[in-house]
């Protein structure tokens, strides 16, 4: 297999998803979800997903759509667009899937997948996690990882402009 076939077999659609998660738990993987608009892949997101994958076996990212990005962040993202933003991650030794999602929130996408551990940045509060309902109620655990200082899209995205 080509390595670009080996990333882009990363990119799942959510109705192929379902397969994917019963293949794993026949194998007794523990999956590991996050999420996010990943608008421009930085070292605070390399240390945050590698964080994610050693908390299980397999590790997959719901990514906003570029409307979805739109409605969050405002009319001038995402900076790259939804392929791009999947294919970098999909890229990444630590991410084994990729799926988008186009609501405001995963919440339905993580009843379907279901996880063992839910991620997100120390910036949440572990009960105030999207989905720490369905992955408690089934006795999973929500997690949450420090960020590295210094490092977000939008101070890029500032860097960038004041540069002009």
């Amino acid at each position: 297999m080509k390595e670009i076939e080996r990333i882009e077999s990363k990119i799942i659609c959510e109705k192929d998803l379902s397969s994917l998660i019963l293949k794993w738990r026949e194998e007794n993987q523990k999956i590991v979800f996050t999420n996010g608009c990943f608008d421009l892949l930085h070292l605070g997101h390399v240390d945050y997903l590698a964080k994610a994958k050693d908390l299980g076996d397999r590790l997959i990212i719901g990514v906003n759509t570029d409307s979805s990005v739109k409605r969050l962040k405002g009319e001038k993202r995402p900076l790259q667009d939804e392929n791009s933003r999947l294919h970098i991650l999909a890229a990444l030794h630590s991410v084994d899937a990729v799926v988008l999602f186009d609501q405001d929130t995963p919440y339905e996408l993580i009843k379907k997948i279901q996880p063992d551990i839910l991620v997100k940045g120390a910036d949440y509060k572990i009960e105030n996690i999207v989905g720490y309902d369905i992955v408690t109620s089934r006795g999973g655990s929500v997690k949450t990882i420090e960020f590295i200082e210094g490092y977000s899209t939008t101070k890029i995205e500032q860097r960038i402009l004041n540069s002009k």
